[in-house]
């Protein structure tokens, strides 16, 4: 009875240790394809992508100028609204995350958008560039981008910021509250509110990139073909 016990106790034993083998070599397997995805995507990168920020305040125009940009230069567009809306319709573990931190009324950890962003540019092959619209937010966010497209062998080429008065950026957001239906886009107090949040937390990611010499301003003033005259020389220039 005792052999048998011992028979037994050993047989768990070995099975759990097979297990954990299984499980160290599976975690293994896991961090030599994505060293081996990054190290491919470095040589791929030689002739490097272009990877846009475009940045502005609400109301600027960079919806409507990052689809003529993305038609131009057949980029991919990278917006942070869109990923959350794919990850949390197709309940990814990513989308798990967020919507977990979501319910308790808790913004959701850079960690999880940067795994989004990274999920993004990882599940797109043969890309010509990418353009990051609304993102990043914050200089920590801008940080583990650099970082991100760094381990890739690939960097931000430059950050295009729109320009516009307050004035006009109040005007423009009240005229499309008329038929966005966003409660936020038809009141003044809600939109300085956005204004002053704006200049508070994201302008500062505008000098991140300015210490780089990364930073190209542009008046969003005008006919939209005007403006998007003046971006595309901004991104011809570096060619």
């Amino acid at each position: 009875m005792a052999l048998a016990g011992s028979f037994r106790i050993s047989t768990n034993s070995a099975t759990k240790a097979k297990a954990l083998a299984h499980a160290r070599v599976g975690a293994w397997a896991i961090r030599k394809r994505s060293y081996i995805c990054n190290l491919v995507l470095k040589f791929k990168n030689i002739i490097t992508m272009l990877n846009i920020v475009l940045f502005g305040p609400p109301g600027a125009g960079k919806g409507t100028q990052s689809e003529k940009i993305i038609e131009r230069y057949q980029l991919i567009h990278i917006s942070t609204g869109d990923l959350f809306r794919k990850h949390l319709s197709e309940g990814t573990e990513l989308g798990k995350m967020a919507q977990k931190f979501m319910d308790e009324g808790n913004l959701v950890p850079d960690e999880v958008v940067i795994g989004m962003v990274d999920d993004k540019i990882t599940s797109t092959q043969g890309a010509k560039g990418f353009i990051f619209d609304g993102f990043p937010r914050t200089v920590k966010q801008a940080e583990a981008l650099d970082q991100l497209l760094d381990d890739k062998g690939e960097s931000i080429n430059c950050m295009l910021m729109l320009e516009v008065p307050d004035e006009e950026l109040v005007k423009r957001i009240m005229n499309r509250g008329k038929t966005s239906g966003r409660a936020d886009d038809q009141d003044e107090n809600k939109i300085q509110n956005r204004l002053k949040v704006y200049k508070d937390e994201t302008l500062p990611v505008a000098a991140f990139y300015d210490k780089q010499g990364k930073l190209q301003k542009i008046n969003g003033v005008g006919e939209i073909t005007s403006i998007f005259t003046s971006l595309t020389e901004k991104i011809d220039a570096m060619a």
